[in-house]
């Protein structure tokens, strides 16, 4: 057989394969996307769609993020994608999260956003009525798109106006240097770029090991449409304590140890509450965390029950009713947001180890091509503190 020829193959078609293919396709590169599946199946098409810039980590990751935000939004309407709201309210229960967003205000991440006490977030957002309420901060930086069909789109987009080839239900079991071997025979390319999501053990393992990078798993749910339309995404003081850009301001501290008291099963489960809306008003909604190599695939109601419950504490009544349940898995580890590591020469291996590919890929990607394609020698990973 004789070899597809390419200036750069992707191996993984989820949305950081896809940010390096629009990338490199803009730059008049010849591309290839090669995906062991039939089409994008893992956490790229599991998750919110929720493009998240306040309160991820400060400094380098942030500003990944807010380019990939400004990305997603250019590219959106060409690739047919609704926007399906924008903006994000994050609602403070207890006044030790008010301190945190306090805190964030002081800082460049406050940027753009306005913090509100109790009176003014019950006055501009009448959907959240409940008991306990200091205020809130709403950011207008955020967009949300619906992951399931977004990927999708964004793909045949790929293919029709960028010519990228995509070669489906491809497994991939050995990369050299100009040279990708597969179920379905060889790839020559210039360049090779792996984004294999959370397939630790495929290609690499040891440099997965090195930075540390297990599997984390999640839950989240579709809740029937409540009768009302949300502003935008909306979280709670639980999200104040796992993401960085909150959980590593220095109030942050007073919250957590309040939160260990009153909701310490919902820490112990890694629970904190996203609520983003779709156009038929179903709301997508979650989400756990735990975490091992091989998480197993079973979904104790249990936990769905904390987050339903968190549900109620900020909307102020039950959540409606449940119509589907899933599970996802993603890359995670301690050390970084992310990395970028070249393994062979001209061949890079790129993972993002947050959860949070949908808000940095495309941040990530056109750091990775520069790089790759010797166009900079930009900072290569964001670390967690």
């Amino acid at each position: 057989m004789r070899a597809n020829r390419y200036d750069l193959v992707i191996i993984g078609a989820g949305i950081l394969g896809l940010a390096h293919a629009y990338h490199a396709a803009r730059q008049g590169l010849k591309v290839a996307v090669i995906d062991r599946d039939a089409q994008a199946n893992g956490a790229s098409v599991r998750n919110f769609g929720f493009v998240t810039v306040t309160g991820q980590q400060r400094g380098d990751f942030h500003s990944l993020t807010r380019r990939t935000r400004d990305i997603w939004a250019e590219i959106a309407p060409q690739a047919g994608i609704v926007i399906h709201h924008h903006g994000l309210l994050v609602s403070a229960q207890r006044p030790e999260a008010m301190a945190v967003l306090q805190s964030l205000m002081m800082t460049e991440m406050g940027e753009g956003c306005t913090l509100m006490d109790a009176e003014a977030v019950r006055a501009h957002y009448p959907q959240l009525t409940p008991t306990q309420l200091e205020g809130g901060l709403w950011s207008p930086h955020e967009v949300r798109v619906d992951s399931r069909s977004a990927i999708h789109q964004l793909t045949r987009w790929l293919e029709a106006a960028h010519q990228v080839d995509f070669h489906w239900s491809t497994s991939v079991h050995g990369v050299q240097t100009g040279h990708v071997a597969t179920s379905r025979g060889a790839f020559n390319a210039d360049h090779v770029i792996v984004c294999p999501g959370d397939d630790l053990a495929t290609l690499y393992r040891e440099v997965f090991q090195r930075h540390e990078v297990t599997r984390c798993k999640l839950h989240m749910m579709r809740l029937a449409d409540p009768g009302f339309t949300l502003p935008g995404a909306v979280m709670s003081d639980l999200s104040l304590v796992r993401y960085l850009g909150y959980a590593e301001r220095p109030e942050a501290a007073a919250l957590k140890s309040r939160l260990e008291r009153e909701q310490g099963e919902h820490l112990k489960q890694g629970v904190h509450l996203i609520v983003v809306q779709n156009a038929d008003g179903s709301l997508v909604v979650g989400d756990t965390h735990h975490y091992g190599d091989t998480p197993d695939p079973f979904a104790p109601s249990a936990y769905d029950d904390l987050v339903l419950e968190e549900f109620e504490n900020v909307f102020g009544r039950p959540a409606p009713a449940v119509l589907e349940r899933w599970t996802g898995t993603y890359a995670s580890s301690p050390k970084q947001q992310f990395f970028i590591e070249t393994v062979e020469e001209r061949v890079q291996l790129v993972v993002v180890t947050c959860g949070a590919g949908a808000s940095s890929g495309f941040g990530i990607a056109e750091r990775s091509l520069d790089q790759l394609l010797g166009h900079t020698q930009a900072p290569l990973s964001a670390q967690a503190e």
